[in-house]
Formats: C-alpha cells, sequence, structure tokens
C-alpha cells in the first residue's frame, strides 16, 4: 500500500525528498495528538501520513508552512521606530550639535599622563 501512495503522493509533492521531510513532518504531529483526516486501516503514522497527502485531506503547502515555523528558532518581528520620522517640508528642529564643546589636550599633556602611568605588576617570570 505504501508503495502506491508514495506515487500518488508525487503528483502533489514533485519532489521526494521534500516528500519525506512533509510526510515524516506529518506523522510526527499525528504522534503528537493531531486529529487524522483519514481512516486509519491499521496502518502506521508514516503511512497515514502518506495517504493524507495523496487523498489532499492535507495541503503540502500548509505542511511545508508549519515544518518551516517547527524548525525557526528566532522569529523576526517588524516594529515600529520609537523615534517619529520628521515629515518632508517641516522646519528642521533646533539642533544641540551646535552647543558641542571638546575638550583640547595638548601633546605635553599627553605625555604628562602617560609618564604618571605605572605598568602593571608582571609575573615571576618578568624578574629574571
Amino acid at each position: 500500500m505504501a508503495r502506491v501512495t508514495v506515487e500518488d503522493c508525487i503528483e502533489k509533492v514533485d519532489n521526494r525528498f521534500e516528500l519525506v521531510l512533509l510526510a515524516s513532518h506529518r506523522a510526527r504531529m499525528i504522534s503528537a495528538g493531531s486529529p487524522i483526516t483519514i481512516d486509519r486501516d491499521r496502518d502506521k503514522n508514516p503511512v497515514v501520513a502518506l495517504r493524507e497527502i495523496a487523498d489532499s485531506t492535507i495541503s503540502p503547502e500548509d505542511l511545508k508552512e508549519d515544518l518551516i515555523h517547527s524548525l525557526q528558532k528566532h522569529v523576526d518581528v517588524d516594529e515600529p521606530e520609537a523615534e517619529a520620522v520628521p515629515m518632508i517640508g517641516a522646519a528642521p528642529a533646533a539642533s544641540d550639535d551646535a552647543n558641542v564643546e571638546f575638550d583640547r589636550m595638548t601633546e605635553e599633556d599627553l605625555l604628562r599622563g602617560l609618564d604618571g602611568l605605572v605598568p602593571p605588576s608582571g609575573s615571576d617570570d618578568d624578574a629574571d
């Protein structure tokens, strides 16, 4: 029965490898307690999954989306930006960039600061 089912499924899913992935995912869903859409006929879960795909009671596209969703570890969510974007043509807001002051240091001040630094204490091997 399984060979006939696989041949029937190839009409629904062109790639045999994709068929294996989808049927195995559906078989795991059935094992986890998902309701089946056909009569079991004492078949095991993989055969039931193949029969569901062959009979079109389960959409391969839906199975593929569910498989992808089950394998995702991180889902990106598009959130709105916290800052509002100014409208085109609106007057620019007063900028604080004009009030920024930088500290200036001369080379002599830098050298005096470096002379005051104490080197880190070395290990016993450095003393030899």
